[in-house]
C-alpha cells in the first residue's frame, strides 16, 4: 500500500492565507494584495473587485451594493460568526442559507447546503416554506433560485456587486443581434428541414443571466451544466442542424471536441464583430458556433503549470474544470464538473497527489478534508474568483439581522416576461439527465 508523508493540517481559508502573503509571513503570492481588504472597499467602484476577473471589462449599469453599516466593517472575525450564528437561530427554519462551493470559508461554514449553482438552485426549489433565501453566491445563481422557488419566497444576494464576468460577456442585446444575423445566413430559424431539424438550437451555460436562459426558452432551446453539457448537446443536436453555445467557449469547445465534432467546424462568435467575425461559408459549414466568453478563474490554468506539477509531482493525478482552455484539458489525467472533482478524490482509496484545476477556496477545503492525500491548486498564485470574493461575512451578517428586524434587502426578482421562458428552458435542462454509470 502506497503512503505519502504525513502532511501539516491544512487551513482551508483564503483569506488567512491571504493575510499572511500580505503581512510578509508566507512565501505564497497573490494577484491582488488588495484581496486581504474587506470588499466593501471596492462597493462604490465600478468593476468586478480584485481577483481573477479584474482585469475583465464591467458592463455599464451593473448592480452595485450600498454602503455596508460600519458596524459590520469594523468587527472582527469572532464577533461576525456570532451575529450570524445568533441570526439563524432566530430565523430559524424561516431562512434557508446556501452556499457556493468557491464560497470563503468563513462563509460556507454558515451555509445549510453547499454545492455548485445547479445543486443550490435544487435546494431552493426543494425549501418551499423558507420566508427567505439567502444565496451566498453571484447574481445568475440568485436569479435562478428566484425562478424555481415560490413566488412569495425571497431571494437574497448578500452583496449586489457579486455578480459573474462570464455571465457578462454575453448580454441580451448581443445575443438578439446574433440571433438576427444568423437568420441572414441561415433563413427562418424556427424553419425545420426535410429531416425535422432546423437550422440552429441556442443553449446557454448555467452561467447566464435570467434574460439570456429566457431568450433560450423562447427560441426552442435549452440550459446546459458542467455534468450535462454533453447530454444537452445530443439533445439539441436531436433537433438542429447547429448549436449555438454561450456564453463559455471552452465548456462548449471541450465537450464538442470529446463528442467528435472537429474544431474548424466550431467557429468562434465575437459579437463585435460583422458574423461573429466568420463568412457565411464558415457558418454554413459549423456544427457549433462558440461565443467567445469565457471563466477569469479557469483561464489562469496552463499547460506549463501541469507540465511542473508533473515535474516536481511524480505520479500526480491532474483533475481540470471543463473551463479551463483545451489545451489545458487536454493535457490533464481528467476533466470534470465542480460535483466530478469532488467526487474523484472522495473515491480514492489510496493516499493520491491531485493537482486541481479550478477556484482556490474549493481547492483549499478539500485539502483539509481529504488529509490523507496532497491536494493543491495547479496555479500556484492564490487568486480566487473576485465575484464569489465579494460576499463576506460582514454582508451575510448585516442580511441576516435585517431580516430579524423585519427588512428584506437586496432581494432579487425575475420579471414573469423573462421568467417564464427561462423556466421552460431551465425544465428541458432538469429533462436532458446523463446516462448513468454502470460499474
Amino acid at each position: 500500500m502506497s503512503t505519502l508523508p504525513l502532511l501539516p493540517p491544512v487551513d482551508p481559508s483564503v483569506d488567512h492565507a491571504l493575510r499572511l502573503i500580505v503581512a510578509g509571513a508566507s512565501t505564497e503570492s497573490t494577484c491582488a494584495t488588495d484581496l486581504a481588504a474587506g470588499p466593501w472597499n471596492f462597493d462604490a467602484v465600478p468593476g468586478y473587485g480584485p481577483g481573477s476577473s479584474m482585469g475583465d471589462v464591467i458592463p455599464t449599469g451593473a448592480p452595485r451594493q450600498g454602503e455596508l453599516p460600519v458596524a459590520y466593517r469594523e468587527a472582527d472575525e469572532d464577533e461576525l460568526h456570532a451575529r450570524i450564528r445568533a441570526a439563524k437561530e432566530t430565523l430559524g427554519d424561516r431562512v434557508v442559507v446556501l452556499g457556493h462551493f468557491y464560497q470563503r470559508e468563513e462563509v460556507v461554514q454558515h451555509a445549510d447546503y453547499v454545492g455548485d449553482s445547479f445543486q443550490l438552485a435544487t435546494a431552493a426549489k426543494e425549501h418551499p416554506t423558507a420566508e427567505a433565501i439567502v444565496f451566498c453566491g453571484v447574481h445568475f445563481m440568485a436569479e435562478t433560485a428566484d425562478l424555481l422557488s415560490g413566488a412569495d419566497q425571497a431571494v437574497i444576494l448578500p452583496n449586489l456587486a457579486a455578480g459573474c464576468s462570464m455571465a457578462d460577456m454575453a448580454s441580451i442585446d448581443q445575443v438578439e443581434e446574433c440571433w438576427e444575423q444568423l437568420a441572414e445566413v441561415y433563413g427562418p430559424l424556427d424553419a425545420a428541414d426535410d429531416e425535422g431539424l432546423v437550422p440552429v438550437i441556442p443553449v446557454t451555460y448555467m452561467n447566464s443571466s435570467a434574460a439570456i436562459k429566457g431568450f433560450v426558452g423562447r427560441h426552442g432551446g435549452i440550459v446546459c451544466t458542467s455534468s450535462n453539457a454533453r447530454t444537452v448537446l445530443e439533445w439539441a443536436f436531436a433537433r438542429g442542424r447547429r448549436v449555438l453555445f454561450f456564453p463559455d467557449q471552452h465548456l462548449g469547445r471541450n465537450t464538442a471536441k470529446a463528442m467528435g465534432v472537429p474544431l474548424e467546424q466550431m467557429p468562434l462568435w465575437n459579437p463585435r464583430r460583422p458574423l461573429g467575425g466568420s463568412s457565411s461559408a464558415e457558418l454554413q459549414d459549423a456544427r457549433v458556433i462558440l461565443w467567445h466568453g469565457f471563466c477569469s478563474v479557469h483561464r489562469r490554468f496552463t499547460v506549463a503549470q501541469i507540465d511542473q506539477a508533473r515535474a516536481e509531482h511524480p505520479g500526480v493525478r491532474v483533475i481540470v474544470h471543463p473551463e479551463c482552455p483545451m489545451e489545458v484539458v487536454d493535457a490533464a489525467d481528467e476533466a470534470g464538473s465542480t460535483d466530478y472533482i469532488r467526487k474523484a478524490i472522495a473515491a480514492a482509496t489510496e493516499p493520491t497527489t491531485f493537482a486541481v484545476g479550478t477556484e482556490i477556496n474549493l481547492v483549499r477545503r478539500l485539502a483539509a478534508q481529504y488529509p490523507q492525500h496532497e491536494i493543491f491548486c495547479l496555479d500556484p498564485v492564490v487568486c480566487p474568483c473576485s465575484t464569489m470574493y465579494r460576499i463576506h461575512p460582514g454582508y451575510l451578517a448585516w442580511v441576516l439581522e435585517e431580516l430579524v428586524a423585519g427588512r428584506t434587502p437586496n432581494r432579487i426578482t425575475v420579471t414573469a416576461d423573462v421568467a417564464d421562458p427561462a423556466r421552460v428552458a431551465l425544465e428541458r435542462m432538469l429533462a436532458a439527465k446523463p446516462p448513468v454509470a454502470v460499474a
